[in-house]
Order: structure tokens, then C-alpha cells, then sequence
């Protein structure tokens, strides 16, 4: 076939511009084979310009991709145009694919039909810097987002769920989160050189759901042996990664054979396993897994997920140690706050206390319950200003001593004078408040007398509530004593209830506002004591408590 050719002398400054230029330039007949290669083409594609001659491109580089359709429309109207051309050639490169802009001109070929003219320059180090540039951008906006939708709370369920549902399904089809557990109140703890796993939460596609329950095996926990991959990444805090692993492979995370085959079953071919790392310490790590027809983890997923872990890390981790150190403070609080005296047959008692939302620190409020002589039961709810842990062990020092106090000082102004005055002798640094209540089912009276705390409310057996409002004297601690007794009524089946002021207390509501409250409940007389203090809590404060909370219901029978 015949080829197209420069004009002969080779000073002629066509020829020296189209052989010396770095562009690569070809010429192609109607057929799009090649009649000229230069030699910048030469070069790159690492083939003599002979190997171009009389043949397509797609019969010299066939993992190039080839724009037929674009030159054949040249070809058609002559109009110029714009192409990529990418693939690879065989020139080795960094690059996984090389990209080149081509533009391509109809031109009339001595003694045949049209012809083409193409010139390409090489754009893929722009192309691959504007990748990294846009995978940048990217993976900064997926740790902006990772820092306002996850660690919303300090629930460490919610959080790990928060977690995995970033995780799955932008970055994975399936995403689950385990926490090193370090307490073992519970549970015996694992044997030497094992490490525990509490399975906390996971996100999967519908439909995979199970693989979530199944993948861990039974029980809320996973021991973790030396040799596994999931023990490994957390004693190295590095990511373990398996592309389009085998079943041995997936050995190395599963142990169990069984748990390969649950993989399998969900169709999940790849696996990265990414430790959460705080302090140069593991506190948890994260499960990924892709499948069906995703692709596998790349590069760049790993060092994406990488940083998203290393960000998420802090949250787990402040939500962790505040569960645990939650835990820890009620255990404290219920270790002091002990559970109060048996009361005389003529009388049932019920108490709640509930933490307050805002922090784990435990708080100065406490009740209790003391038989008297003469089948008398006095009911005991104070509060000492203050939370944290000082609040707390002057709590357990006042109830210790109004214990002493009630058992050689009658009635209840007197109570309250002894005890004020004793712990402003002490010179403890906080205040309280209290209130004091005398139940006698022989006579069918309640009497009461306050230090500064809200009023008790009395719930009839008709259903009425009634509030006793009574004069409240200066708190215990201060000195100044002179404290007022009143003295109710009480009808067999009446039920008296004693709180502190994180029941009714709202910010920007008065307190004697917030106290009526408890007037407008409808509440059964006759319900379990238990029952009724649900109820109060639920109506009152709907589950969220801006301080602590403590309630004791006192129910008096008929005196036999």
C-alpha cells in the first residue's frame, strides 16, 4: 500500500519540526492505518515507526484505547477535533494508565482518498496530579464529616454505630466495630495472652444483615489469640489488608472455619482490618469488608480509611472510658448511697436515685428510711450541694450522723436543730438540704419539717395530690436552726413522696412553679409503689435530667 513521505533534503523546515518536536505525530489513511509514526511516537509507544506501517492502532497497541468514532467524523466533515487516548504501551511507567490529548485534522494525501493527521501531547502527570488532587479533597471532606457525625454522644453503643454506618456503605459494603474490653465484672476473663473483643456495632446492605450476627460467633465477645490478623494490626497498629482473598487467607482473621464460610456465603471477597489507636494504644478495631461486585481495597481506600480511624479513635475512646467511668461512679454512688432501714410492718418504702445526663461525676443527694420507737418510721431525703466525688463522701458523713442523731432526739424540728448545729461544729464545706418526715400509722399522721428543701407531695387514695407546702428553714450546715414542724392527716393507702430538686428543677421555671406540677399527674392510688415511681419520672421529666434525681415513696397501711 503506499505510505506518505516527507519531501526529500533534510534541511526543510517542515520536516526538522515534525521529526524534532516532542508532540507525537502520525498520519493515517482513509482506513486509519498508518502511512507516518515520528519519531516522539516512536519513542514512546517503545515500537519502530516500521511496526506502525500499513496497520491500525489497535493492531500495534491493542491496550490503547482507540477513538475511531471520533476520527471517522473528521474524516466526514473535515472539522478538527479533540480526543484522549488512554491506556499503556510498552514503555514501563509509574503510572497505572497514561494519557495522551490528541487533535486530529483532515488532510488531502497525494494520488488517495483523505486523509488524517494527528498530533497528541502526554497529560498524565496533570491527569494524575488532578486525581490526587480530587482524592485530597475527598478524604478531607470524609474526615470533616467523620468529626460531626461521629462522637455525636458519649453513649459508646451510639457512637460505634455512628461509625459503621460512615463507614458502610461510602467506603465498604460491610462495616463492623469491636472494643478491647478491659473490665470483667461480668464475665470471667480470658485465658492468658488473649485479648477481648466486645462486639459493640455494625452497618451491612439489607439482606446481609445476618453476616453482622452470624461473623462473630455466639455471646457479646471475642477472644482474640496471638497469630490472628485482627490481634496482629492491634499489637503493631497497622491495617491488615486481603484483596480478593482466599480461604486460607481468611483464615488468618476468622480462626474458625465456619466463620470463612459465613464470608463466603455473604459473597464478601476482600477484607481490611483497621486498629483504632489512641495514645499508642489499641482501644478497639474496625471490620471491613467489600463484595460481589465491588472492587477491591486500593491504596488509596487504605490510607482514606486510615485516617478516618485515627480521628474516629477519639471518640470511641472518650465514649468508652466515659461508659466505664459512668459505670464506675453509680457503683460508687450505690456503694454509699446503702440501701435505707427496713421501716416498721405499718409502713411500705420505695426509693429511686437517677444520675443526671450531663456528666458521670456523682452527686451529694440521698434518702432514707430509720424505724422509730412506737411503730413511728422516719423518711429521710437530703441533698448536699455539690457533685463529684467530695459531694459524695459528705453525703455518706451526713447520713451516717443523722442516723446517730435520730436514734436519741425526738420529733423532727428537734431532729434537724441537732443536726445543724453538729455539722456547723464540724465545719464540713457544704450545705444541704433536707427533709424530714414522722410516719405514724397509729394515729394517721405525717409530720414534717424542712431545711430548705422542696416540699413533700401526698398522693390520697382518692387519687387527689396535694402538696405540703410547710415553712422551709435555713439548710443543715449553716448554724442558724429554727425549723418548723407541720403535721398531715394520712389515711390508710396514702402515699407520701420526698425528691430532690433534679425531679422538678428546669432552668428559667421558678421552683414552686415546677413543684405544682406534681398536682396536675394522674396517678392510681392503689398501683405498686415501684409502678408509681416510674410514672412520676416518666411524666415529670421525660428522661432527661438537667440535675441528679432521687424520689422515695412511702406508703402507709392500716395500723393492726
Amino acid at each position: 500500500m503506499p505510505q506518505w513521505h516527507f519531501p526529500k533534503g533534510e534541511g526543510l523546515p517542515g520536516r526538522q519540526l515534525v521529526e524534532g518536536t516532542m508532540a507525537a505525530i502520525v498520519v493515517l489513511d482513509a482506513r486509519l492505518r498508518h502511512l507516518y509514526v515520528n519519531p516522539a511516537w516512536a519513542e514512546i509507544s517503545g515500537l519502530p515507526a516500521s511496526a506502525f506501517l500499513g496497520r491500525t492502532l489497535g493492531e500495534v497497541l491493542p491496550d490503547l484505547q482507540r477513538p475511531d468514532d471520533v476520527l471517522a467524523e473528521v474524516l466526514a466533515d473535515g472539522q478538527p477535533r479533540e480526543t484522549t487516548i488512554s491506556g499503556t504501551t510498552g514503555v514501563s511507567s509509574p503510572l497505572r494508565q497514561r494519557l495522551w490529548r490528541a487533535v486530529y485534522h483532515r488532510v488531502e494525501l497525494p494520488g488517495q482518498d483523505a486523509g488524517l493527521c494527528g498530533i497528541g501531547v502526554e497529560i498524565s502527570s496533570l491527569r494524575s496530579y488532578l486525581d490526587a488532587l480530587e482524592t485530597a479533597h475527598l478524604r478531607l471532606a470524609l474526615l470533616d464529616a467523620v468529626a460531626t457525625r461521629v462522637g455525636t454522644t458519649l453513649d459508646i453503643e451510639t457512637t460505634c454505630q455512628e461509625l459503621s454506618d460512615f463507614l458502610a456503605p461510602s467506603l465498604a459494603d460491610m462495616a463492623a466495630v469491636g472494643i478491647v474490653e478491659e473490665e470483667f465484672t461480668s464475665a470471667p476473663p480470658p485465658r492468658p495472652g488473649f485479648v477481648r473483643l466486645r462486639k459493640v456495632r455494625g452497618s451491612a446492605p439489607a439482606g446481609m444483615e445476618w453476616l453482622l450476627h452470624q461473623m462473630g460467633g455466639p455471646g457479646p465477645y471475642i477472644d482474640i489469640p496471638r497469630g490472628v490478623a485482627t490481634r496482629h494490626c492491634m499489637d503493631v497498629g497497622r491495617p491488615w489488608l486481603g484483596n480478593l482473598a482466599s480461604d486460607d487467607l481468611f483464615q488468618k482473621v476468622t480462626v474458625d472455619p465456619e466463620r470463612t464460610r459465613i464470608f463466603r456465603a455473604a459473597g464478601i471477597h476482600s477484607l481490611l482490618i483497621v486498629p483504632l489507636i489512641t495514645a499508642g494504644r489499641p482501644v478497639g478495631v474496625i471490620l471491613m469488608g467489600r463484595a460481589g461486585t465491588s472492587q477491591p481495597f486500593s491504596d488509596d481506600d487504605l490510607t482514606t480509611i486510615q485516617a478516618v480511624a485515627a480521628r474516629a479513635a477519639l471518640s470511641v475512646d472518650s465514649a468508652r472510658r466515659y461508659s466505664y467511668e459512668h459505670a464506675m461512679a453509680l457503683e460508687l454512688q450505690r456503694a454509699l448511697l446503702a440501701e435505707p432501714r427496713a421501716p416498721h410492718p405499718g409502713v411500705e418504702v420505695s426509693a429511686r436515685y437517677l444520675p443526671s445526663g450531663r456528666s458521670v461525676l456523682v452527686g451529694g443527694d440521698w434518702y432514707d428510711s430509720i424505724p422509730l420507737p412506737d411503730a413511728q418510721t422516719l423518711l429521710v431525703m437530703g441533698d448536699v450541694m455539690g457533685h463529684g466525688f467530695q459531694a459524695a463522701v459528705t453525703m455518706s458523713q451526713y447520713r451516717s450522723l443523722l442516723r446517730t442523731i435520730a436514734t436519741d432526739v425526738t420529733g423532727v424540728e428537734e431532729i434537724l436543730e441537732e443536726f445543724d448545729r453538729q455539722v456547723a461544729q464540724l465545719g464540713l464545706d457544704r450545705l444541704a438540704t433536707c427533709l424530714l418526715a414522722v410516719m405514724d400509722p397509729q394515729d394517721g399522721t405525717c409530720t414534717v419539717a424542712s431545711a430548705g428543701h422542696p416540699p413533700p407531695a401526698v398522693l390520697r387514695p382518692d387519687g387527689s395530690i396535694d402538696i405540703l407546702w410547710l415553712p422551709a428553714g435555713p439548710p443543715i450546715g449553716t448554724g442558724l436552726g429554727g425549723y418548723e414542724p407541720l403535721t398531715a392527716t394520712m389515711a390508710p393507702g396514702t402515699t407520701l413522696m420526698l425528691y430532690t430538686d433534679g425531679l422538678v428543677e428546669r432552668r428559667g421555671t421558678d421552683i414552686d412553679d415546677s413543684v405544682q406540677q406534681f398536682q396536675g399527674l394522674s396517678l392510681p392510688a392503689d398501683t405498686p409503689l415501684d409502678d408509681l415511681l416510674d410514672m412520676v419520672l416518666a411524666r415529670l421529666a421525660n428522661g432527661a435530667y438537667e440535675d441528679d434525681v432521687a424520689i422515695l415513696a412511702a406508703r402507709q397501711h392500716q395500723h393492726r
